[in-house]
């Protein structure tokens, strides 16, 4: 019985675009487990063909990880043996090294390891792959994959998937009410999404537009949705789980959110998508990946491919400049090709 470790250690957006490759993986495997970060864990177990997900938080990667100690690498290496998988695929963004992780499967005794690096791995690595520059990320990873010999099975187009996700039945009355468009203001880098006061008057003209709107985000956004939804739109800050949140965006016409684990949980689930994108980042590798996505933003801003956390233009124009007008035009060419 062939079983393959599949690892991302960072957000739940990060996971959730390593959807498809792990699909592929699971094709050529009887059985997938997912090593996530704590960031990652609630998306990993949304992917189909996962059969366990363990938990480990890598100081490589998040910025609050408890100190790298020997005692904290033993714990991940007594858990790699006690599953004993066959092979592991170290899946990353380009800005990452797998190289870490790596070396901790081989203490684990992991016979096979694929990752992509443009480090010299010496042994740690039985496949050094090379990507393709300036590719989607979904793609980057599906090709890791590929080169592990691993395909996506007959029927299976590579999009963004999760398992059908349910809903309380207090949302359901919540949501069904009438049709609705979601708005997510937040992000966890604050350069990655409008300010607090264009986020409001984007759902305000919304509003006004005549769009019934629901304004999600986490438990440490609430001030932020609070704010955002006023008294003219449906505020459910703090109350989804990424689960829950999965089922609202299911249902929407369409959510209109920034570059942040939300958004490509709306492709995941097929909804149209109205990505507000900051250029911090480049576009080609981070859009949300569906069909149904139309991105605004000003991607030749001063901050573009900077990777700011911090807007680092007075006035945030990239984003704050998106217009009303826009906003709504995005929306009914969404609305014309359903």
């Amino acid at each position: 019985m062939s079983h393959a470790l599949v690892a991302r250690l960072d957000s739940a957006g990060d996971v959730l675009i390593t959807g498809p490759a792990v699909r592929a993986v699971a094709a050529s495997h009887d059985r997938v487990t997912f090593l996530a970060g704590p960031r990652g864990r609630e998306a990993a177990e949304l992917l189909p063909d996962v059969d366990e997900v363990i938990e480990w938080q890598a100081p490589w990667v998040d910025f609050d990880s408890p100190e790298l100690t020997a005692g904290h690498v033993d714990s991940l290496v007594k858990e790699l043996r006690d599953i004993r998988p066959d092979r592991a695929f170290i899946f990353t963004s380009f800005h990452q090294s797998p190289l870490p992780l790596a070396l901790i499967c081989r203490m684990a005794d992991v016979g096979w390891v694929g990752a992509i690096s443009p480090d010299y791995p010496g042994s740690l690595l039985d496949l050094r792959h090379h990507a393709p520059d300036g590719i989607p990320e979904p793609e980057r990873a599906l090709s890791l994959a590929a080169a592990g010999g691993c395909l996506l099975p007959a029927g299976d187009h590579g999009g963004l998937r999760v398992k059908s996700p349910s809903l309380p039945s207090f949302f359901t009355e919540i949501i069904t009410a009438a049709p609705f468009v979601v708005f997510h203001p937040g992000a966890a880098v604050p350069a990655r999404r409008p300010s607090t006061a264009r986020s409001a008057a984007m759902v305000a003209a919304l509003v006004d537009a005549g769009h019934r709107v629901v304004v999600t985000g986490g438990d440490d956004e609430c001030e932020l949705t609070a704010a955002v939804a006023r008294d003219v739109a449906v505020d459910l800050g703090g109350l989804t789980t990424l689960e829950t949140l999965a089922g609202v965006y299911a249902l929407a016409k369409a959510v209109v959110v920034p570059n942040t684990g939300p958004a490509h949980l709306a492709a995941a689930v097929g909804a149209p998508v109205v990505s507000l994108f900051a250029p911090v980042v480049p576009a080609v590798q981070w859009m949300p990946y569906g069909e149904r996505v139309i991105r605004l933003g000003d991607q030749d801003a001063m901050c573009r491919k900077t990777r700011a956390r911090e807007c680092p233009v007075r006035g945030h124009p990239c984003l704050d400049g998106i217009t009303d007008a826009e906003l709504l035009t995005a929306l009914r060419r969404l609305e014309e090709a359903s």
